[in-house]
């Protein structure tokens, strides 16, 4: 049996959410001879390079470094291929070439945010919330040509309950998923690990997707129902959040982001307008249901509570508040 400081182990990942992984593999022992990462990336008003999670983690440790703008650039390949590594780990990064994610003797897994063969797809969290599951969890799987359709290695579920929001998932799902990464390389190390094609898991149905979240994807419908809509709001919070529009009586558009809220009792008023009740902001939803906001934050203005909202502003300059 290999000894785990002879695996030779390639990471691949950019964000946060990789970084609680490959801190695990590092501090457990086992033999990363690279990091491929992201290109930095400009951010902010100095178009300062922004490095990434994964990049930072990795200079802080002394590890390999890559960072290729095109994976299948020869220069690129040829470096990754000189590593001789085993195994390939790939942690919420690109999309890989064939010519990479085909070259350790053992393989390529993937750790993804949701129980495949269920939101295969960019922002599998965010749809799982957004569409009101009762739980999710993490997968490893190994790659192959179609993303995210690799026989499954292994999975781990975690409840979604009904307070918590995207990020709070976000953060129960990086433990989680570095626990499983750490089972998944034990298992190829030791021999014992047997994996299941998703096939065999569909059974005809079609896979639920979870597609990149765009701008459009945030705005909040306030003719759904109260229950969809608090699905919505904590399905995008606290990033990228979802969205309204405020119109001032002169004709301007502001968005107002919403963060935290609850569906509240019954309504006779228009979906999409506001009721203000002492310092409590209420919308009207579909059904005849009314949503409480409790955090948002007005175009130009920092993120704060409902209340502190309503005392910075006069309702009768916009036309959604109603009396």
């Amino acid at each position: 049996m290999m000894k785990k400081e002879d695996l030779k182990i390639v990471f691949l990942g950019t964000p946060e959410f990789a970084v609680e992984s490959l801190s695990r593999l590092y501090d457990g022992g086992y033999n990363i001879v690279g990091v491929v990462t992201m290109p930095d990336k400009p951010a902010g008003r100095g178009h300062k390079l922004l490095q990434s999670p994964v990049k930072q983690y990795a200079v802080a440790h002394g590890l390999h470094l890559m960072q290729p703008v095109n994976l299948k650039n020869p220069e690129f390949v040829d470096e990754l291929r000189s590593l001789d590594a085993d195994l390939f780990i790939v942690i919420a990064f690109r999309m890989l070439p064939e010519v990479v994610w085909s070259m350790p003797r053992l393989g390529t897994f993937n750790l993804h945010a949701s129980l495949l063969p269920r939101y295969r797809g960019a922002a599998p969290i965010n749809w799982a919330v957004i569409n009101g599951d009762k739980e999710t969890g993490v997968t490893t799987f190994f790659l192959k040509h179609d993303i995210d359709t690799g026989d499954i290695i292994d999975q781990k579920k975690v409840e979604i309950r009904e307070e918590e929001n995207v990020g709070d998932i976000h953060d129960k799902l990086m433990a989680l998923g570095a626990d499983l990464t750490m089972e998944t390389v034990k298992k190829i190390l030791d021999g014992t690990l047997t994996v299941t094609p998703q096939d065999e898991l569909t059974k005809g149905t079609e896979p639920t997707p979870a597609p990149k979240i765009f701008k459009d994807t945030c705005h909040i419908d306030w003719n759904s129902d109260a229950t969809k809509t608090h699905n919505l709001i904590r399905g995008l919070s606290p990033y990228p959040a979802a969205w309204t529009t405020l119109t001032t009586t002169d004709g301007k558009e502001l968005q107002l982001k919403v963060f935290e809220g609850k569906p509240a009792g019954e309504s006779h008023i228009e979906p999409g307008k506001f009721l203000i009740d002492g310092d409590r902001l209420y919308a009207g939803c579909g059904g005849n249901r009314l949503y409480e906001i409790v955090s948002l934050q007005l175009e130009g203005k920092r993120r704060m509570s409902a209340s502190d909202f309503l005392r910075g502003i006069n309702p009768a300059n916009y036309t959604c508040f109603i009396s």
